[in-house]
């Protein structure tokens, strides 16, 4: 135990006088990152329909007022977002109580009572027969004010300052991290919308096809003109497209129930923007030269885990300022009496002043394990830290690359498309002039069909892919303003 005490007079002294905070002053940890993400280059080669937008409204480059309506009204809305607020003020009170801690703390007390004793208490009959005209009702006047001090020479108070200030700017960074899973669930959920609303359209139109065709070939199987295995497969086929119409109705609900959901409003709603059929909006460009590092500065779940860690580093000073011993001044003054009109009279005055000293000397073994536990919850806040950098990375270099493939599979499907299009403007024209049958004409009106769900999907996970690339690249919210805001800790 001696060596765990200061067995140094002069350094106790330096800690006391100087008053120093005990523990490691935090410094922030180096990162080693690319320069820059390794799906940037092929991200550039594609051709957006929409210029970059701004990286703190990226909703917006999408070119829909649908969807710029409806991340307005879940900002304003969402109570997941709200519950995150809420408890940025509930941590701002903590620094605000650790800050107090640190000043002094006085009360004002005041009272007046009247007590009627009891005569069938011993005392008080032994004072009633000995004391001559012995009044059982009592009076007592009591006005004091008082103050205690812990001086904090050892830092400990300061370090839990500093821990709950940095604990403040991380719930700032969990808040902002809730906006931005606001906006890009809200995003994704009006494309998917958008998407199950096409498909759906799609799917009736290849239901009325498949019937159509259906019709046909069964008069010309009841004129043996057409094998019966024919018509079966035709019926086949039209049960399978007829089938995925009540399935995309079904997500259709679900999606826009969701969307209620985010935009806190009771599910079903009426939305007549909604309702109506609009394309799906087209991804815009996205910014590739933004690098890694700037990962660091803009991702919200970095700056909250960056600042977890640095609360946990101030709590290891907080811990081994229990090694010192800790000062505190306290006094007293007042005023107490049996009479009224005599408090504050000099016989009724009474005044205290008292220097206290608190050292947990025979408890060294328990500090040593709360050393050693704050210790490890900074190892670990360390290296979840590191974690989400690595996480930060993968998320874009991920979405980069399924934004790559899937907008060069909506480019492949688009030409397809436009091929398969012409291709049924020919078999129509043929039709006109009686060269193709009706049923030839209801072949290409399949094929087309077909090719266009596909696109349609393809189209879909582009626009997700860019919403996901947004979101990693912590797109959402103006680092200059959270920056003022952040002031609000420090003051």
């Amino acid at each position: 135990m001696s060596a765990r005490i200061p067995s140094s007079a002069s350094l106790l002294l330096t800690v006391l006088l100087a008053g120093c905070a005990v523990g490691p002053d935090y410094h922030r940890p180096t990162v080693e990152l690319p320069a820059s993400f390794a799906g940037s280059s092929e991200l550039a080669q594609r051709a957006a329909p929409q210029p970059v937008p701004d990286l703190s409204v990226w909703w917006e480059g999408f070119g829909d007022p649908t969807l710029d309506r409806v991340v307005k009204q879940a900002l304003a809305q969402n109570l997941s977002l709200a519950q995150a607020i809420a408890r940025v003020d509930e941590v701002r009170a903590g620094v605000e109580s650790a800050r107090s801690a640190m000043l002094p703390s006085a009360d004002l007390s005041a009272q007046a009572a009247r007590v009627h004793e009891s005569l069938e208490d011993p005392v008080v009959a032994a004072q009633a027969a000995s004391i001559p005209g012995f009044n059982r009702n009592a009076y007592y006047y009591s006005v004091g004010a008082g103050a205690t001090w812990e001086i904090d020479l050892a830092g400990g108070l300061r370090r839990s300052a500093e821990a709950a200030r940095a604990d403040y700017e991380a719930s700032q960074a969990g808040m902002v991290a809730a906006r931005l899973e606001v906006i890009a669930s809200t995003a994704d959920t009006y494309v998917l919308v958008r998407t199950l609303q096409a498909r759906l359209q799609l799917a009736q139109a290849e239901t009325a096809t498949q019937q159509e065709r259906v019709r046909l070939v069964g008069l010309l199987a009841g004129r043996g003109l057409a094998p019966e295995a024919q018509l079966q497969q035709a019926q086949g086929t039209l049960a399978a497209v007829s089938a995925s119409v009540p399935a995309l109705q079904t997500g259709l609900v679900s999606a826009r129930n969701a969307l209620d959901v985010l935009l806190g409003r009771q599910p079903s709603t009426t939305d007549t923007d909604l309702d109506a059929i609009t394309p799906i909006p087209e991804a815009p460009a996205i910014d590739t030269a933004t690098g890694p590092a700037e990962l660091l500065r803009r991702r919200p779940d970095i700056i909250a885990a960056e600042r977890e860690l640095a609360a946990s580093n101030a709590r290891i000073g907080a811990a081994l300022s229990d090694y010192y011993p800790k000062f505190s001044l306290s006094a007293l003054a007042g005023s107490t009496t049996t009479v009224g009109g005599h408090l504050f009279e000099s016989p009724a005055n009474e005044a205290l002043g008292a220097f206290g000293l608190r050292w947990r000397l025979f408890d060294f073994g328990r500090v040593d394990a709360e050393v050693k536990a704050a210790r490890g919850r900074t190892a670990q806040a360390l290296a979840a830290y590191r974690l989400s950098v690595l996480q930060a990375s993968a998320d874009v270099e991920s979405a980069f690359s399924a934004l790559a493939r899937y907008d060069q599979q909506q480019q492949i499907l688009k030409q397809g498309e436009a091929s398969l299009a012409r291709a049924r403007a020919s078999t129509s024209a043929a039709y006109s002039n009686g060269r193709s049958s009706h049923l030839d004409l209801l072949e290409a009106d399949a094929q087309l069909q077909r090719i266009q769900e596909a696109r349609i999907q393809a189209q879909s996970a582009t626009t997700r892919s860019a919403i996901s690339a947004f979101k990693a690249l912590g797109g959402g919210w103006s680092v200059a303003d959270a920056a003022e805001e952040k002031t609000v800790a420090s003051k």
